[in-house]
Order: structure tokens, then sequence, then C-alpha cells
């Protein structure tokens, strides 16, 4: 089964911990970098350490969570080797993981529901990358950029 690092801030932390207890009940194994507190923290900190498992290749896919989202998709996608999508809806989520190839989903819990949540993870670890030549060519430039 896939391994699934998944990591948020103080915002999301009642969304992070009800999808962790739905990943684990599905199967998957989950590696929780935190936070694990309603304390104000730095989201960077943990984002750091849940795309860091990714690119090492310790897990499959990585799950990023803020109120908004968008600093945890900020974040990772600064990290060589990450492709962070943040994710509204389940439709993006099929697309990035078929366009972009995708190994890392970030979510705003102000965004989206839990169902909504679930929706969207289940798409993203299920669905697979096309390897549709255009595809290819557009995320090797993309791997072209990072330095």
């Amino acid at each position: 089964m896939m391994k699934i690092s998944i990591a948020c801030d103080h915002g999301a932390l009642v969304l992070k911990t009800r999808l962790k207890e739905y990943l684990l009940s599905e199967g998957y194994e989950v590696i929780d970098c935190g936070t694990n507190t309603l304390d104000s923290c730095d989201y960077p900190d943990y984002c750091i350490q849940a795309c860091k498992l990714l690119v090492e290749g310790k897990v499959d896919r990585a799950i990023v969570m803020c109120t908004t989202g968008i600093g945890m998709s900020i974040c990772a996608n600064k990290i060589k080797g990450v492709r962070c999508a943040l994710v509204d809806k389940p439709e993006i989520a099929k697309l990035t993981r078929e366009h972009n190839d995708s190994n890392a989903l970030a979510i705003g819990a102000c965004l989206v529901d839990f169902e909504t949540c679930k929706k969207i993870v289940d798409t993203f670890l299920t669905t697979p990358f096309s390897n549709g030549e255009r595809h290819i060519r557009r995320v090797n430039k993309i791997k072209a950029l990072e330095v």
C-alpha cells in the first residue's frame, strides 16, 4: 500500500487529524509530520518535513494543509523534486495527477469540508499520470527549472 506523509499548521489541525484517521482506515501507511497542537506555528517547518520524506523516496505522496493551502503549496514547490498542487475539487485533483504528475497535494482547511477533502485525496491517490507525450514534455520542462 502507498505511503503518505501528511503535515499541517494549527489552522488545519482538525482536518489533518480526521484525514489521517481516514487514510489509516483505508489501509494507507501515514507518516504524520505535525503539527499536533492548536498553538500558533510556522507552516514551513512541517511542510519541509513532509516533502523531504517525499523527495528522499520514503513516501509515495505528500499532503500538506493550512488554512488556505496557499502557504503550504508555495513552500512545497520550493523543494526540488516536489510538484505540489493546491486543490479544492476532485476534478482538479484528477487533472493535476494526469497532466502534471503532481506528487504533493495542498489543501486549504477553509476551502473544503471533510467529505470534499476525502474525495480530493481519494482521487489524488488513485489517479495515475497519463504518460502522454505532451505531459511528459511539460513536466520535464518544469523539472528543468529546478535549482
